[in-house]
């Protein structure tokens, strides 16, 4: 038991730049008074500081982590489970080990920095337990672009609220990436294919997507949403009447899968407002004034006006539909350049979407300056919400860990924390700029 003050100790344990260290005025204290000091600790005898409990070692290595370590320390505290009753608490290169065994865990994988803790480590397994097992082995620490690893960084952010806590969708933890919609397997194979390295690494968070993206393509269904909503009306389609049309769940998953799910056609439908253009761009092969698209899985319809309020926008497009397309083909056999998603207006949900993108705008974090206060990196378009989403009305039984194509516009789950909220887990292809 040591009396040395917290600057009294650095002083006399010296440093590694080859200031020798020489033994505390209390090292040689006899264990029949260091084991009465301690009890007296953990009695609540003395203040915080005021006594620390060293493991006598060595003074000579040149590792610092062996000149006589802190192992215990006084903390006048409350403890979340014991309240309290205790006023001593370990260090954690003490409690670590003793957890590892206890646990019987075999090896205890840490990142670099732990590198030179390892002979402590060693240390406090030889002489409590004198196994072989555990062993500690480090490996470099598996950095993300567009994102910081830090917990220190990760909890300022929960902190001053500039994320929806820890498991906020942009987070980099798995409550987060649960919550965003990524499949265990997706990281699972995502780590597997990074490996593990000794030297510093950076990997692309693209390649998390990307394997994302492979596995989503082949197991979600697909469904129709529209997130930008304008209303269509077809005119010379009958007020009362309502169809239904079937679409495929997912046309990618197997050849020999033809499950479809019937989705109902009404006179007035919703689409994107980007799928209609008054003066369309160049190569623009979706609806405009007098051109012709196909409703996706439905009906050839072509604009024959619009409606606009007073300010111009326009807030309904009217179409004709050939009716005798109902598979989608014309008699004719002409060319149709257009198709778009659409959904009825008479059968479909609201929902809030929202669009997640990378949380920080700099890809490399670990190359920012010293200085530099890493919120000023934060991507200020990492999450964009879209109200009034109209989606197709087979979701109304959808649940959080649901994974869904929205047809055109990517991976989407449904919230766990907030009903009729969609986030989107990955888009169709990458699209962010670095």
């Amino acid at each position: 038991v040591d009396d040395l003050t917290r600057e009294q100790m650095q002083e006399y344990r010296g440093n590694d730049a080859g200031k020798p260290s020489r033994p505390s005025p209390y090292r040689d204290r006899t264990p029949e008074e260091n084991l009465d000091l301690f009890r007296r600790m953990r009695a609540g005898e003395f203040a915080d500081g005021e006594k620390t409990l060293r493991a006598k070692i060595d003074l000579a290595s040149p590792n610092m982590n062996m000149r006589d370590p802190t192992i215990y320390r006084i903390k006048h505290v409350e403890h979340h489970r014991q309240g309290d009753k205790w006023c001593i608490y370990p260090m954690y290169d003490f409690a670590h080990p003793i957890q590892d065994a206890i646990e019987g865990i075999t090896f205890s994988l840490c990142s670099l920095e732990f590198e030179n803790h390892r002979p402590l480590y060693e240390w406090v397994i030889t002489n409590l337990f004198g196994k072989e097992f555990p062993k500690q082995r480090e490996f470099a620490r598996l950095n993300v672009t567009n994102t910081v690893m830090s917990k220190r960084y990760l909890r300022e952010l929960v902190e001053k609220n500039i994320v929806d806590g820890w498991d906020d969708p942009r987070m980099p933890t798995l409550s987060g990436l649960r919550r965003r919609g990524y499949t265990p397997t997706s990281i699972f194979k995502f780590v597997k294919d990074a490996g593990i390295s000794k030297a510093d690494n950076l990997v692309d968070m693209r390649q998390l997507e990307a394997v994302l993206r492979a596995e989503l393509e082949l197991n979600a269904q697909r469904r129709v949403a529209v997130l930008d909503p304008v209303k269509l009306i077809i005119d010379n389609y009958p007020t009362d009447q309502c169809e239904y049309f079937d679409l495929p769940n997912n046309p990618n998953r197997d050849a020999n899968d033809s499950t479809t799910r019937k989705v109902a056609f009404t006179k007035e439908l919703w689409i994107e407002n980007s799928d209609f253009f008054e003066v369309p761009p160049p190569k623009f092969k979706r609806l405009t004034l007098g051109s012709e698209v196909r409703l996706m899985g439905a009906y050839l319809v072509r604009c024959t006006g619009v409606d606009k309020d007073e300010n111009g926008k326009v807030v309904a497009i009217h179409a004709e539909a050939d009716l005798e397309t109902r598979n989608g083909n014309p008699a004719d056999g002409r060319k149709v350049r257009g198709t778009i998603h659409w959904v009825s207006c008479a059968h479909c949900l609201d929902a809030e979407v929202e669009l997640y993108d990378k949380l920080f705008t700099e890809s490399n974090m670990n190359s920012i300056p010293d200085d530099a206060d890493f919120k000023d990196y934060l991507n200020p378009d990492s999450v964009k919400v879209l109200q009034g989403a109209k989606l197709e009305e087979s979701l109304k039984d959808a649940k959080p860990g649901d994974r869904f194509q929205f047809v055109r516009n990517g991976y989407f789950t449904p919230d766990s924390k907030h009903e009729g909220v969609y986030n989107r887990i990955v888009t169709l292809k990458d699209s962010f700029k670095l």
